[in-house]
């Protein structure tokens, strides 16, 4: 194991600053938006923990930094931050981001507590240096696939774009699916504009279309076509990455964009604590609060358990902290490479046609 650059907190009472390295995507093309409600959840614990005493009397101090999807940008905020003394590092939204921070992370012996990203392999070997909020992609995409067989899909097409997240995505479908009955036909969206997947969809009678692609585009010109392609009336459009969860997605597809099923990370009903956030995170973003903010909360929750006791990975599997979804425990999972929340609780759910603004709850586990 790597030997931690500094003091331990809890050592240290000259009243300066602990300072947690928050890693956002704020600008494109990054998902923004997802940005901002990761943020706004960070900044609300943080002043939540400095009017209830700080870290042994030290205030808690968030330097930012925006990674803009770029793992090498990412890689180097990391570094920069590890220079400039950080205790931990906290966020990152994107999956192939954060794994460029992990890596980097754990080579430095720095800790840091992930809040979204969900790729299974956030570092090659196993580490005591990285630990996750998110559920495992295995594990929330799963749940998503017993949704799909529940609704009675059983043949999907995904419009994929290259990514490692995405392909493991499509890998992990396809394995929940074919011993099922399940089907999986893959459209190469290098070389499949939006009205040839129609075309593709029809010719593999799929019932169902996975948007594995970016956002806004491809995802928002796709579900354009097939909304409008009258052979395709009947066909189910699912986003099990989440992408209609944020407001800029019904904005850009108004009625479009409803009964398009997606996994968010919440309970079916919010604990006193998770309420009071939430009230507290909607008037700081001026709208509803995706489970993304809640993530950034429960990460400086955590953060500040574990920078309270000792500035050391060790402290992982001691956290017991009540978050806004539930208890937070860490521990180690077969297949996963980090310390791992498991598991937070997963819904499927879509936007309602009668009323957009309104989700609708298809599945939980």
């Amino acid at each position: 194991m790597n030997t931690p650059r500094s003091p331990l907190v809890a050592e240290r009472t000259d009243g300066s600053p602990v300072q947690i390295g928050a890693l956002v995507p704020l600008t494109r093309p990054g998902w923004v938006q997802a940005g901002q409600h990761l943020l706004a959840g960070l900044e609300l614990a943080v002043r939540e923990v400095n009017d209830a005493g700080g870290i042994v009397g030290r205030p808690l101090e968030l330097v930012v930094r925006d990674t803009a999807a770029d793992p090498q940008r990412a890689a180097a905020a990391v570094d920069e931050l590890a220079r400039l003394g950080v205790a931990a590092l906290a966020g990152e939204y994107h999956s192939v981001v954060a794994r460029a921070a992990a890596a980097r992370a754990d080579a430095l012996g720095l800790p840091f507590l992930c809040s979204s990203a969900v790729l299974d392999a956030l570092t090659e070997q196993p580490t005591e240096w990285v630990a996750r909020l998110a559920p495992a992609q295995s594990h929330g995409w799963q749940v998503y696939a017993d949704f799909l067989l529940s609704a009675g899909h059983s043949r999907i097409a995904v419009a994929a774009q290259p990514s490692v997240y995405w392909a493991a995505g499509a890998r992990i479908l396809r394995d929940c699916l074919a011993p099922r009955g399940g089907t999986v036909i893959e459209l190469d969206m290098r070389a499949l504009g939006p009205t040839a997947v129609c075309d593709e969809l029809v010719g593999n009678r799929a019932s169902a279309l996975l948007l594995l692609v970016g956002h806004p585009e491809l995802a928002v010109s796709i579900v354009k076509s097939v909304r409008r392609d009258q052979r395709l009336a009947e066909i189910m459009i699912g986003a099990p990455a989440g992408q209609p969860e944020f407001a800029e997605w019904a904005t850009l597809l108004g009625d479009d964009g409803a009964a398009i099923p997606f996994l968010r990370y919440l309970p079916e009903r919010l604990s006193p604590l998770g309420a009071r956030v939430e009230t507290a995170l909607r008037e700081r973003l001026g709208a509803a609060p995706s489970f993304v903010a809640f993530e950034g909360y429960d990460t400086v929750a955590v953060l500040a358990d574990v920078l309270r006791s000792a500035r050391t990975a060790e402290t992982w599997p001691r956290v017991a902290v009540e978050g806004t979804r539930g208890q937070i425990r860490f521990s180690r999972t077969p297949g996963i490479s980090v310390w791992q929340w498991a598991w937070t609780p997963i819904q499927v759910v879509d936007r309602d046609p009668a009323e957009p603004d309104r989700f609708r709850i298809l599945h939980a586990s």
